[in-house]
């Protein structure tokens, strides 16, 4: 027997983006809509996939809803879902425990949400699944996954939780638990949510982040979505990423060391731009650019930044409407200055005579000498040459570099 489900996670809906409110009100509010994107797109994908089921692995929501509005979108996907006969197991997260309007929504009777007091199993005959989850009570940091059931022997045995797992991956201590510690229960399948990030924790079992459906800010750049998880003859055999956000994130980094050309330096930041944009496949998209390395430009980024980080703005307008840069921080730093070791380190007379073959400082060398001249007694004219007045340029400069000259 061969089917799939689809395992998602972090869905906070409706949930505040953070770096564009304040800086551009129209932009801010296609982003606001591409979350109610992401949802609908991930309820368009379970159908059109005909998965067996869905697991929602916590946070659906962000805490209380500005208005009921939020709440009800929910409750109209969900019932898509039921028409379709794709029943919904759920957990409540860290988010959803502090929302107190979330718990009195009338789900439809194909949504199932595992109680918060214990793990509780949720199990389906016709294709021996049995899902084990338990939902938060509260914003808790408390070690809870130990009330969670043995595996049913001969059934495919999924483990639903929201979990920082031992909170190295930058997220706080909720549910923290090891891997070891949720291989123990000898589950093919652990469903987690919690850490934004997508990532396959271990193919044996199964231990897997979906990340959240889609990016809030900067810090969470890059496709999101959900996954697919096939299974056949009662094993997992695969785990396909889904992207399902309506917008993008991203953050560039630009190493500039070597680079000194003003126009060298735009087409790099525009190149890099543009190349964000066409992978967002139309989304979409805010975009930030961090100026690494060592150049002589760093004096004129630092001064110019506001300058550039406008005239960014304004080539992400020409991409697309709605390709907004975010912000450009200049991290470079100059060239560090040559060390002189006494006049011997800089051979000033080759430097001299090398610029002295430049046409134009020929030019002023000799207006230089008609100075010099007109101020001489005249027999001292035919004295003073061009190179007699490049050699003494040559050791008044030598003079200067060793302090010999004030």
């Amino acid at each position: 027997m061969r089917f799939s489900f689809i395992h998602a996670a972090d869905l906070h809906i409706d949930s505040p983006l953070l770096g564009l409110s304040l800086k551009d009100a129209a932009v801010a509010q296609r982003f606001a809509q591409a979350g109610r994107q992401a949802v609908e797109a991930l309820i368009e994908q379970t159908i059109a996939s005909e998965a067996r089921f869905l697991i929602l692995a916590g946070d659906i929501f962000d805490g209380d809803w500005k208005d009921v509005s939020t709440g009800l979108f929910f409750v109209r996907a969900l019932g898509a879902l039921h028409r379709a006969g794709i029943p919904v197991f759920m957990v409540k997260g860290n988010h959803d425990a502090e929302s107190v309007m979330s718990r009195d929504l009338p789900y439809p009777d194909t949504v199932r949400a595992f109680r918060s007091s214990k793990a509780e199993t949720f199990a389906l005959d016709d294709c021996r699944v049995a899902l084990h989850g338990r939902s938060f009570p509260h914003r808790l940091t408390a070690d809870f996954v130990e009330s969670y059931p043995q595996r049913r022997d001969g059934w495919l045995n999924i483990g639903v939780l929201h979990t920082s797992l031992d909170g190295t991956r930058g997220h706080q201590g909720y549910a923290p638990c090891s891997v070891d510690d949720l291989k123990r229960f000898g589950y093919d399948y652990w469903a987690l949510g919690h850490v934004h990030a997508a990532e396959i924790v271990s193919r044996e079992p199964w231990i897997v982040y979906p990340g959240n459906l889609q990016g809030r800010s900067v810090r969470e750049t890059g496709p999101k979505g959900a996954m697919r998880v096939t299974v056949e003859d009662g094993r997992v055999v695969e785990v396909t990423p889904l992207v399902l956000d309506g917008a993008r994130w991203a953050h560039l980094e630009i190493d500039l060391t070597g680079i000194s050309d003003d126009t060298v330096l735009q087409a790099s930041l525009h190149d890099a731009l543009a190349a964000s944009h066409a992978q967002c496949d139309g989304r979409p998209l805010a975009a930030r650019l961090t100026l690494t390395g060592t150049t002589p430009l760093h004096n004129h980024l630092i001064a110019k930044r506001d300058t550039l980080q406008d005239e960014l703005r304004a080539f992400g307008f020409q991409l697309a409407a709605d390709c907004w840069f975010e912000q450009l921080k200049v991290r470079t730093a100059p060239p560090p200055r040559p060390v002189l070791q006494g006049t011997d380190a800089l051979d000033v007379s080759a430097l001299l005579a090398e610029v002295a073959a430049d046409p134009e400082f020929a030019v002023t060398i000799g207006e230089l000498l008609e100075t010099v001249k007109a101020k001489l007694p005249k027999d001292l004219h035919d004295a003073l040459t061009t190179t007699e007045l490049t050699q003494r340029l040559a050791q008044d400069a030598a003079a200067l570099l060793a302090g010999e000259l004030s």
